[in-house]
């Protein structure tokens, strides 16, 4: 049951209401039980933020690490046990602001996990500064006469990376964000799912959205479908979410080749 996973002696949660946190909770646990993992053999890592805060609700093997290191930890932990199912659960600022140089080498390595960004446009937790995924002249903390910078398409960096799984969904499509989920599960290799989620309380305060269904309306009316998006201008798709699967291919992982080259040493050494 999705509840044996749940530390429900630790609800209500932490996050603010109208958070999509707990849709994205829901989403990796449901895919856990489907396949009926054991807790024991299962491991959610985190970083720092308001999606970090996750591995508190569940009765996997967790491990809350600092910000921006969750890949960088959740490598050793996949290195050192190969057999373990391991996610990687980051916000915006943990995954690609702070984290960024660890995100490209885990795609590089093609290190085989789960890794899920929640990207709430902002610094969620510590007051809504802006971070590497600020929407151009959107407002925050930060930013108060509109944010400059451009901002990361993640996706398309951990592609670029050499991510072999890499798909993007919204908590507005509960359907498609499970799908994908269970698809990223099911890839043997680094796969990352980014998740678009709203967060009320800072950037959708600063931005006239003061209110989860305003947010919600927010990132339906801005989400296309990759494959309507495809015969878009980038100029048409500017501001918008495109949800789908932007890479799906088969390579060898990181662990996988790492025991070639101590197995083939070994057979040297007899």
């Amino acid at each position: 049951m999705l509840q044996d996973y749940l530390l429900t002696e630790k609800l209500p949660h932490f996050w603010c209401s109208g958070c999509g946190n707990g849709i994205v909770l829901q989403a990796i646990l449901r895919s856990i039980d489907k396949r009926h993992w054991t807790r024991q053999e299962t491991v959610i890592a985190t970083g720092i933020g308001c999606w970090g805060k996750a591995d508190d609700y569940v009765t996997t093997n967790s491990f809350h690490g600092t910000h921006g290191r969750a890949l960088a930890f959740s490598t050793g932990i996949k290195l050192a046990n190969p057999s373990l199912k391991v996610f990687t659960l980051m916000g915006d600022g943990d995954g690609i602001t702070i984290g960024g140089n660890h995100l490209i080498h885990a795609a590089r390595r093609n290190v085989d996990l789960v890794a899920v960004m929640v990207n709430n446009l902002n610094y969620g937790m510590t007051g809504g500064q802006y971070s590497g995924t600020t929407p151009k002249h959107a407002f925050t903390k930060t930013s108060p006469y509109g944010h400059v910078e451009q901002n990361f398409d993640v996706c398309q960096v951990v592609k670029a990376a050499g991510g072999t799984f890499v798909a993007r969904a919204t908590v507005y499509d509960v359907v498609q964000l499970n799908q994908l989920i269970d698809k990223a599960v099911d890839h043997k290799g680094f796969s990352f799912v980014e998740v678009i989620s709203p967060c009320p309380t800072h950037f959708g305060r600063s931005n006239k959205m003061p209110s989860a269904p305003a947010m919600m309306r927010w990132i339906k009316e801005n989400t296309i479908p990759k494959a309507k998006a495809d015969q878009m201008t980038r100029e048409e798709l500017r501001g918008k979410f495109v949800t789908g699967i932007f890479e799906d291919t088969e390579q060898e992982d990181y662990s996988t080749a790492y025991q070639r080259v101590i197995d083939s040493l070994k057979e040297e050494k007899a």
